[in-house]
This record gives C-alpha cells, structure tokens and sequence, in this order.
C-alpha cells in the first residue's frame, strides 16, 4: 500500500497500491461494517521510518478504521505532502 515516499518504514517497499485516499476510504467502510474489534500492526521497522511517516500514516489509517473522521484531525505542523 502506498509508494515508497509515503511508507518507508517496512522491510520491502513496493510502488503502485491503493493511494492514502482509497485506504482511508476502506478503513471507514470496515468500520461502518460493525465487525472490526481488534487490529494487528506489521512490517512497521522504526529504523527504516524516515521522520515517523509510515507510524503516522498506519495511526491515521487506525482511526479511521474505529471511527475518527479525517476531517476532525488537524493537520500536523509536520506533514508531509506526496511528490508532484
């Protein structure tokens, strides 16, 4: 999921998958569904993550998942925007 400048922090990035917008979406239609409980976190390798990208990506991507809006967050002094 995602390109390598937006999720740096796993062992094999891989370009092309869904775009942060197709992942939220997901996320939101898994909660609206009523069966999610829990949620397993992998391939998150700390050393690898440049400035916390891929850990702040997955903890967005967990909130919508349980039901945050993406609209209620507010935008990080330190976001990071994709390349043109």
């Amino acid at each position: 999921m995602f390109g390598p400048w937006a999720a740096s922090g796993v062992g094999t990035t891989v370009p092309g998958g869904a775009t942060y917008r197709e992942a939220h979406l997901v996320m939101e239609m898994l909660h609206d569904c009523g069966l999610v409980r829990s949620v397993d976190i992998v391939e998150l390798n700390p050393f690898l993550d440049e400035r916390g990208r891929t850990a702040r990506t997955a903890v967005e991507l967990i909130g919508s998942l349980f039901g945050q809006n993406i609209i209620d967050r507010p935008t990080p002094s330190n976001a990071i925007v994709p390349p043109d």
